[in-house]
């Protein structure tokens, strides 16, 4: 009897599968949008908001208005297909994207318009380092972290807009790095053909320094 117990339970045991959401989107800012009527937030990254500004040459560039335009140019009216991660606070769905066979916020991340969070994934950030380097998109400004932004903005509409509705609530609230280094590890460095990094230069990164020579992420030197 026992027996058949545990071969009825393994026979209806079913391996959890990821959701999967494939569907026509639309953009709302420059990280979120609706895809067969489901409301996403891009997993790992954050870009400005719609109403931010970053300053170029002492000028003002409506850096969140183009992150925005940025994602509408890559998916708007094409077909997404998502796959679920979680669902936050709000009940938007976190997910990892597609089209085409390139991956959404990657692509954001590569033309300057998102920053990494410190849950974003790590081929994420060596594309960011690679879009500071190059000063890409919100790189080549001086900019606040859209978190920050929120914060010193909190009756700000599009502050609180919740993406691609055109209803409000706040916003999700998490933490971009804020080490402020580009690499957080010589790995990442190295994958992006960065190291070994100089004292001076601005892909230094004095925590990387282990004998404080001067040069971080610099080849293993054997005793002799």
């Amino acid at each position: 009897m026992i027996r058949l117990a545990i071969l009825a339970a393994l026979a209806s045991f079913q391996p959890a599968v990821a959701q999967t959401i494939t569907g026509t989107a639309h953009a709302g800012d420059g990280d979120s949008f609706e895809v067969a009527g489901t409301k996403v937030r891009l997993f790992g990254v954050d870009a400005p908001e719609y109403r931010q500004t970053c300053q170029v040459n002492h000028s003002e560039w409506a850096c969140g208005a183009d992150a925005a335009s940025a994602l509408g140019v890559l998916i708007d009216n094409r077909l997404v297909t998502c796959i679920r991660r979680e669902t936050d606070v709000y009940n938007r769905t976190v997910a990892n994207c597609m089209i085409n066979g390139q991956d959404v916020a990657a692509q954001l991340v590569a033309q300057g318009y998102a920053i990494v969070l410190e849950n974003g994934r790590a081929d994420y950030a060596v594309i960011e380092a690679r879009a500071r380097v190059g000063k890409v998109g919100i790189w080549a400004t001086k900019f606040d972290m859209p978190v920050d932004w929120r914060r010193a903005h909190p009756r700000d509409p599009d502050a609180l807009r919740s993406p691609s509705s055109g209803q409000w609530s706040a916003p999700v609230r998490w933490q971009p790095r804020s080490s402020g280094y580009m690499y957080r590890n010589c790995d990442q460095a190295r994958a992006a053909g960065a190291a070994p990094m100089r004292r001076g230069t601005a892909a230094y990164n004095p925590n990387l320094d282990g004998d404080s020579d001067g040069l971080a992420c610099e080849p293993y030197r054997g005793r002799r």
